[in-house]
């Protein structure tokens, strides 16, 4: 596995860690990275950990990547877009250890997850698209609208608006936060109670739950290789 993403496997539990800078940049060779993380996982039969850095999940998308040109800039939104309906989908649970700090595809990969753990402390966590003078991609749009708090939908995707931790739960990023130190234990206490759960039925039934957010975000991934975001 590439030192991009780290791989792990301990009694059926796979975790994920990114590494890729100081912000975890999501470049075409992490999501790369991420898929062969993935594969490997769904070969092993594991419930997923994803995590980063002490103090950061990712930062978003690789700035160096998007502004040298609007193809590539496509093209990578269509890779991550791609890699978080892959995450929906997935046959085992999986679950983010988020460490700090979650914006932008970082928030994304929040809400592509079954169950999401922050921490404590002066994070921010959010989809800042519009205050870097993004417009926000359809799938960008469209997962949000599913997985946020109806609430928040509108001040996260069109204000831009930013929630510390304990807000992030409120919104819907996140389903729990705990102390930093807890964060290993408490992923770990969560992959081994979604273990005992029957994976044909979890596949399933996600698959059912999610199949009309799955069919928008395929034609979503479609509509954004038309338009430059």
């Amino acid at each position: 596995m590439t030192e991009l993403i780290s791989y792990q496997l301990e009694d059926g539990i796979a975790t994920l860690t990114l590494c890729n800078g100081k912000v975890n940049a999501i470049s075409p060779d992490v999501i790369a990275a991420f898929n062969a993380a993935l594969d490997r996982a769904e070969q092993d039969r594991a419930v997923v950990i994803i995590t980063g850095q002490p103090g950061i999940l990712s930062g978003g998308y690789d700035l160096k990547v998007m502004t040298s040109g609007p193809q590539n800039a496509v093209a990578l939104v269509a890779a991550g877009s791609t890699l978080a309906r892959r995450m929906l989908a997935h046959p085992y649970p999986i679950i983010v250890a988020c460490p700090g700090h979650a914006v932008a595809k970082g928030a994304f990969i929040l809400l592509s997850a079954d169950y999401r753990i922050g921490v404590e402390g002066s994070f921010n966590i959010g989809l800042n698209e519009v205050q870097i003078g993004m417009t926000m991609h359809h799938v960008g749009i469209e997962l949000a609208r599913d997985r946020l708090r109806k609430s928040a939908f509108h001040r996260s995707v069109i204000n831009g608006e930013m929630f510390n931790p304990q807000g992030a739960v409120d919104a819907g990023f996140l389903d729990k936060v705990v102390p930093a130190e807890q964060l290993p234990a408490a992923a770990l206490a969560a992959a081994q109670q979604l273990k005992k759960i029957n994976m044909t039925a979890h596949k399933n039934t996600k698959l059912k739950v999610r199949k009309t957010l799955l069919d928008t975000l395929d034609a979503a991934i479609e509509m954004d290789k038309q338009h430059l975001v």
